[in-house]
């Protein structure tokens, strides 16, 4: 027991109001935060890791309310991918999240109710913004940022909005914008939980959750997380006990999807996942600057980025155009696309092959 690390989620509040890129503007903004290994003299051993749409600020030890590791502990820790003894590593939740910053379930100052969808439309951008304030209190003017899936779209994003506070940046399972299909899906997921018949326009916290729609919206979710030969190595054409001549579970891929829908709707909130999906739905700094390249222009990192090679949902193809705009604009920019059978989860579950590569960078 004495070599277990454990954690704690702090609360850091914000004094000065936040101005979103929407224009609305948002007061008592509150960020969740934890920290793993000791930041140094010089305040230069800091990385950043940003979360992927569902999760939290727990990216790593033994939760010491909850018990549970965290979602990145494979790869934070003592000589681990992001080395504790060598780096302080900072994971807060995100702007719209549901696991204590600030979000629709919240309580509006100027109501003393839940937010619910009175809670503003918020951004990639947005959530980065929120996260500077959380560096700028802990005194850091140097970073490393590493984010997988929307945690990557986060790190792009501090590159080229903070670039003289970025000096590495890592991304793994992303892409500078989701493309139309990812749109779609998340589309479709939102449509679940709008139309659920407990969703009551947002405003279901004192009564019935819109559990039906927020679970057929995890299991869309999953579908794209995984990959045909993933589903096909998990389930194949397995049945549960066999057929059952209704409409039923019949297969082992719907019981587990069913599963995966049943313990989501039991940790996270429904209108968080409809604000989340949009802000992911919302990035392009291909849009926002005219071009990949001009994106990146002004950047002054170090890339690494890691794709794999069936993951679907943000594709190595995607991750090419990144290095592509990177090397047209003279940035230093490592690559690799790593053989996977895992699909998009890959950057939660192949941790040995990351890892090494990680520490290799972060020695470079």
């Amino acid at each position: 027991m004495g070599n277990i690390n454990y954690s704690e989620t702090k609360i850091l509040k914000v004094k000065e109001p936040i101005v979103l890129k929407s224009g609305k503007v948002l007061s008592n903004v509150e960020i969740a935060y934890e920290t793993y290994g000791r930041l140094n003299e010089n305040k230069d051993n800091a990385i950043l890791v940003l979360h992927a749409l569902t999760g939290s600020a727990h990216a790593a030890y033994i939760h010491k309310d909850t018990g549970k590791a965290g979602w990145w502990d494979d790869m934070i820790g003592p000589n681990k991918a992001f080395d504790t003894n060598k780096y302080f590593i900072i994971s807060s939740n995100v702007l719209g999240g549901c696991y204590g910053t600030t979000g629709p379930a919240s309580i509006n100052p100027e109501t003393g109710k839940q937010y619910a969808l009175d809670f503003p439309v918020v951004t990639i951008e947005d959530i980065v913004d929120v996260q500077k304030k959380l560096i700028d209190y802990l005194g850091i003017e140097k970073l490393i940022v590493a984010g997988g899936s929307m945690g990557g779209m986060q790190a792009i994003e501090w590159s080229i909005r903070y670039p003289d506070v970025v000096n590495s940046t890592i991304l793994i399972a992303t892409s500078a914008r989701l493309n139309a299909q990812g749109i779609a899906f998340n589309a479709v997921a939102r449509n679940a939980i709008l139309t659920d018949s407990n969703f009551n326009n947002g405003n279901y916290y004192n009564g019935q959750n819109p559990s039906s729609g927020l679970s057929i919206a995890r299991m869309i979710g999953h579908i794209t997380y995984l990959c045909e030969e993933a589903m096909f190595k998990k389930f194949g054409r397995e049945f549960k006990d066999g057929p059952s001549f209704d409409f039923g579970i019949d297969f082992q891929v719907e019981s587990y999807l069913q599963h995966q829908g049943k313990v989501f709707v039991d940790r996270f909130d429904a209108n968080s996942y409809l604000y989340i999906t949009k802000a992911v739905d919302y990035y392009d700094p291909i849009k926002e600057y005219g071009s990949l390249e001009a994106a990146f222009k002004n950047t002054n990192s170090r890339f690494l980025i890691i794709s794999f090679s069936t993951d679907w949902l943000f594709t190595t193809t995607q991750s090419k155009q990144m290095v592509n705009a990177l090397v047209s604009v003279d940035k230093d920019v490592s690559f690799v696309e790593l053989e996977s059978k895992c699909g998009h989860d890959a950057f939660l579950l192949e941790f040995e092959k990351q890892t090494k590569i990680i520490k290799s960078f972060l020695r470079g």
